[in-house]
C-alpha cells in the first residue's frame, strides 16, 4: 500500500476573522478552490480564501482524524495553532 500525504489545513476570512478548518489529499487544488470560489458552501459565503495553517500527515484517514478532533476544539485553541506556525497570519 502506497502512503500519499494529507493535510489538515485552516482558512481565514481575515486575521482573527471566520475560520475553516478542512482536510484534503490535494491542499494546492483545495486551496485554489477555495479562493475561487469553486464550490458553494461555508468558504465561500464566509469569504474564507486564505491559507492560515496546514498540517501534514501520511493519510487521508489520519488527517480526518486529526479534522474531527480540531473541530471539538475552541476557537482560541485553533488561533493558538495559526500563530504558532504562522504568527503573522501571512497567507500561506
Amino acid at each position: 500500500m502506497i502512503n500519499e500525504q494529507a493535510y489538515v489545513y485552516i482558512m481565514a476570512s481575515k486575521r482573527n476573522g471566520t475560520l475553516y478548518l478542512g482536510s484534503t489529499d490535494s491542499l494546492a487544488s483545495r486551496v485554489w478552490e477555495h479562493r475561487n470560489g469553486v464550490v458553494e458552501g461555508f468558504t465561500k459565503r464566509y469569504g474564507c480564501k486564505l491559507l492560515m495553517w496546514y498540517e501534514a500527515h501520511d493519510d487521508l484517514m489520519m488527517a480526518r482524524r486529526r479534522e474531527y478532533q480540531m473541530k471539538e476544539w475552541k476557537r482560541a485553541w485553533k488561533i493558538r495553532e495559526i500563530e504558532g506556525l504562522n504568527p503573522d497570519w501571512d497567507d500561506l
